[in-house]
């Protein structure tokens, strides 16, 4: 087995090259895995740190059996990938994790909300849509959030539908149409599941949403749930990756309803924006748990070692140019602060350039460096 020479002569194939892979990277090195990489931007992030990089579309039939045939194992550190070629691969022998079944499942918002329908895991009420138009025959739906089933993410391809006269801005082509939830909090875990059946989860995380944008402003850990809360949300997420047999690390992002009912919102079967924090605050960083899981080694411990904020740096509103990084040296002379810069060299607002993990040892630290953090550190241009 590779394990046995130190992964010597063996490559991990990473379809994506984005922040994710480029962290995923770093527990590679320290395992001796060579890594390879394709993305069809040459300035993605992962090109420079990785084995090897190849410019080309994840999305491409081909171009992906001829990556996935010169590789030993593949992940995924993005969904939009092209399925088909993967389940090619996968029936000439070729080891996939997470699986492609799984990933075809998560494309499509429909199939996922079918999945947790027909396994009893509580979500939100939801209708399928194959054209705007059918719209009307849902009034009594609403209020309502539509959803494109495929290609959507951070916030892109969702509209608030809450009254009739929101018809006309609704989106086109197959849809979800999801009832909207009263919630107290959303909250996420992160749970692994290795190729030997071992299964582990993070403590629950409390996310905060960018107001305008639906994208992950920060998030804390752990969250400030009852141990009720945390115990249903734990046990959530580990069913999910039972039924679905999967391997390798998946994020389930939850609602906590005023009555404490947690209820599914949507899930993604790789590292996660909501479990970046644990590379400082966890024993096991996420990325070294979904390394550990696709090489069927022994997972990691997951306890909290120091509460957490995990800041996402977006781009600032208005700039648009060749990134500035302002206010970093005041940032890192607060202690417990760690900055990840995601070598992006262009800058536009919203954009994802980076995160800070902010550690403490209490509560009230963690929070009053937060503020500091967010008040002096910009990205401009």
């Amino acid at each position: 087995m590779a394990q046995k020479s130190f992964y010597k002569g063996f490559t991990l194939g990473i379809l994506g090259g984005g922040q994710l892979g480029r962290m995923l990277i770093q527990p590679c090195i320290n395992y001796n895995v060579k890594t390879a990489v394709l993305d069809p931007d040459i300035e993605a992030p992962c090109n420079g740190v990785c084995t090897e990089f190849h410019q080309g579309s994840f999305k491409d039939y081909d171009t992906v059996m001829q990556f996935g045939s010169k590789v030993d194992m593949l992940t995924i550190e993005i969904e939009h990938v092209n399925v088909d070629a993967l389940e090619a691969l996968e029936k000439q022998g070729k080891t996939i994790y997470p699986q492609p079944s799984v990933i075809r499942l998560v494309q499509d918002k429909g199939l996922q909300k079918q999945f947790y329908k027909d396994n009893h895991i509580p979500t939100s009420d939801f209708v399928l849509l194959d054209h705007s138009d059918e719209l009307q025959n849902h009034v009594h739906f609403l209020p309502a959030f539509q959803k494109t089933r495929t290609s959507g993410y951070d916030g892109r391809g969702v509209k608030g539908i809450f009254v009739p006269e929101d018809f006309s801005e609704a989106l086109e082509g197959p849809t979800l149409l999801e009832k909207k939830v009263d919630y107290d909090k959303e909250i996420a875990v992160i749970v692994a599941r290795s190729a030997t059946g071992e299964t582990v989860a993070y403590p629950v995380v409390e996310l905060v949403f960018h107001p305008e944008k639906n994208l992950l402003n920060y998030l804390a850990s752990p969250a400030a749930v009852s141990d009720t809360v945390a115990d249903k949300a734990k046990a959530i997420a580990i069913d999910i990756i039972h039924k679905l047999k999967m391997v390798g690390v998946l994020a389930v992002e939850m609602f906590v309803t005023p009555d404490e009912a947690v209820i599914v919102n949507e899930i993604a079967p790789r590292p996660h924006n909501s479990g970046h924090q644990t590379i400082e605050a966890n024993i096991t960083s996420q990325y070294e748990q979904h390394l550990r899981a696709i090489l069927g080694l022994p997972l990691g411990a997951t306890d909290t070692l120091y509460p957490s904020v995990m800041i996402n740096l977006l781009g600032e509103p208005g700039y648009e140019g060749e990134a500035i990084y302002e206010g970093l040296d005041e940032a890192l002379k607060i202690r417990g602060v760690y900055i990840h810069l995601y070598g992006k060299q262009i800058t536009k607002p919203y954009r994802k350039m980076g995160h800070v993990t902010i550690t403490g040892r209490d509560w009230h630290s963690v929070h009053d460096k937060t503020k500091r953090v967010q008040d002096v550190l910009k990205i401009i241009a």
